[in-house]
């Protein structure tokens, strides 16, 4: 597995899911990813968060919805060395900030904020939760993808945010843009999105095969609103949907990368 035991700033480092039934999300994700999904061990203090592990390490949250009205989703978050000037340097880069920094416990501190284009992610400050323990493994984190209609300005807002770099490339589906961090392809953005569809980041979690994950998906009512598709030196992908409307994506890495 690819172990992780820190992330340099302006990297992917963390996912949760927030979810009307805990119970029944946990069911559905480990049928399709093999996770064990326990309560955290102050779960009293965190408002019953409880987290995925795949083998012993971690891989993402499973939360309850917080508020009325509050649609189920994942939630991509980037680690920071500084949570409260990182939001301050959104604020003034254009972005919204909807949950002020906060401290959880010793784990770390963490906000909620949006770009200018409406795309909500949460920055994570590390305490003694680095975030992921493995990523890019069957089951575990391997991307994550803004979805706008305003590429430009997403790059603006992110690149004076985190310093990222960003690189145009072209592939038979269109030109789609890779963000790097130190060299480091970790992200991508793209503006094929559907027309209903708000922006947001994309989580993609690795599975050794597409098609019978998207079976196992559909026989627990889940629904794939997009492909399978193949992507040459990329890999076999899919969106999901699961039985609550929380998006998703999964990819059959290609054997030739």
């Amino acid at each position: 597995m690819s172990e992780r035991t820190s992330y340099a700033p302006g990297m992917p480092c963390w996912i949760d899911l927030g979810t009307p039934d805990q119970d029944a999300a946990a069911a559905f994700y480990g049928a399709l990813f093999g996770w064990r999904v326990e309560e955290d061990e102050n779960a009293e203090q965190t408002g019953g968060y409880r987290v995925a592990l795949l083998g012993e390490r971690a891989v993402g949250g499973v939360m309850k919805l917080m508020q009325e009205g509050q649609p189920p989703a994942w939630m991509t978050y980037i680690a920071v060395e500084d949570a409260d000037a990182t939001a301050a340097k959104a604020r003034e880069a254009g972005g919204t900030v909807h949950a002020e920094p906060m401290s959880v416990l010793d784990y770390g501190r963490m906000a909620v904020l949006a770009d200018p284009t409406g795309a909500v992610f949460g920055i994570w400050q590390a305490g003694k939760n680095i975030g992921a323990g493995v990523v890019g493994e069957a089951g575990a984190m391997t991307w994550n993808e803004l979805n706008t209609r305003d590429p430009e300005t997403a790059k603006a807002f992110y690149g004076k945010v985190f310093g990222w770099s960003f690189e145009e490339k072209e592939y038979e589906r269109g030109t789609y843009t890779i963000i790097s961090v130190g060299g480091e392809g970790i992200g991508g953005i793209t503006d094929r999105i559907p027309p209903e569809a708000p922006a947001h980041w994309l989580v993609y979690f690795a599975v050794e095969d597409t098609d019978a994950t998207l079976a196992k998906a559909r026989e627990r009512e889940g629904d794939v609103p997009a492909g399978p598709f193949d992507i040459d030196e990329v890999g076999r992908i899919a969106v999901v949907k699961d039985p609550w409307g929380a998006i998703f994506a999964v990819i059959q890495p290609d054997p030739q990368m």
